[in-house]
């Protein structure tokens, strides 16, 4: 086991740098990381439900700690953007905290540390809010809806507590945009990836930064899509100024499936815009078959 994390520490840092070297080829540069790579799943649970460690267990919470300091510290000094990824509620405060430390620490002259926040949770709104009230540095956040609501709703209902999601996707979609018009209007102290596959949200992000006067290709703000879902939103984000991030997820199949199950079934609701984004990609294919004919 510390084998592995030793080489996903190897990983992580060899990547950044990489990144890095590309500098000349791109304009931004963006990393993403899950914190149960470094940490117990266990331990964060520990962490989010105050329960008090072992010395066993306190002492894999430091090098675990240390792990994610020092990731977060390659980031800061080859100037990539690092994403944090979000994970289940009981275990994402402990996550919010490691988060918050290290933007405080790094995010000095622009944000480089970013957290996530899935809008799926009724509570997530208002954390966002009490962030941008209760601190002085620079914030980055990565905007998503969010992919355990089953799990999520599942565990609430059998162990009797209440339910950390929100009543409906109406509810979802109200807390989403709200976040993003949030980040838009704080936009000197506040990067942020809208992070979705969503039509209306990429809409609307784009209809927020015209109305406050901002450029198209401003460094704080990026769309953002999954490599292979809504190629159609990122290429005319793109095609009209916008920055736009493609995010390519890697690691062992094992674990790298089951998180693209997960986002094809977050995207399940939207039926009516990939049917649509289906007949877009019959017509240019039939629009090129046409051109070499």
């Amino acid at each position: 086991m510390l084998k592995r994390l030793r080489l996903l520490i190897i990983l992580q840092k060899k990547l950044l740098i990489q990144l890095k070297r590309l500098q000349e080829i791109l304009t931004y540069h963006f990393s993403v990381f899950k914190v149960t790579g470094i940490v117990e799943s266990d331990i964060l649970q520990k962490i989010t439900e105050k329960i008090e460690l072992s010395p066993s267990e306190n002492n894999n919470w430091e090098k675990g700690r240390n792990r994610f300091f020092e990731i977060c510290e390659a980031a800061a000094h080859n100037k990539v953007r690092l994403f944090i990824d979000a994970e289940e509620s009981w275990l994402q405060e402990a996550i919010d905290r490691l988060a918050e430390e290290a933007m405080q620490k790094f995010n000095t002259s622009s944000a480089i540390i970013y957290n996530t926040l899935q809008m799926y949770r009724h509570d997530r709104l208002q954390y966002l809010k009490d962030q941008i009230e209760t601190t002085d540095y620079f914030l980055g956040f990565k905007i998503v809806r969010g992919a355990y609501m089953e799990k999520e709703r599942r565990r609430a209902q059998q162990m009797g507590y209440t339910d950390p999601i929100q009543p409906d996707k109406q509810a979802t979609d109200d807390d989403y945009d709200q976040a993003v018009a949030l980040c838009i209007s704080n936009a000197e102290r506040i990067a942020i990836c809208i992070g979705t596959h969503n039509e209306n949200s990429s809409l609307n992000g784009v209809a927020l930064m015209n109305k406050m006067g901002l450029e198209a290709k401003d460094e704080k703000i990026f769309f953002s899509q999954l490599l292979g879902m809504s190629d159609h939103i990122s290429f005319n984000l793109s095609h009209h100024g916008f920055n736009v991030a493609k995010y390519v997820p890697y690691g062992p199949v094992s674990a790298v499936i089951p998180y693209l199950t997960r986002r094809a079934q977050e995207n399940s609701g939207m039926a009516g815009q990939m049917g649509r984004e289906l007949g877009l990609i019959t017509k240019e294919l039939k629009r090129r078959r046409q051109e070499k004919s």
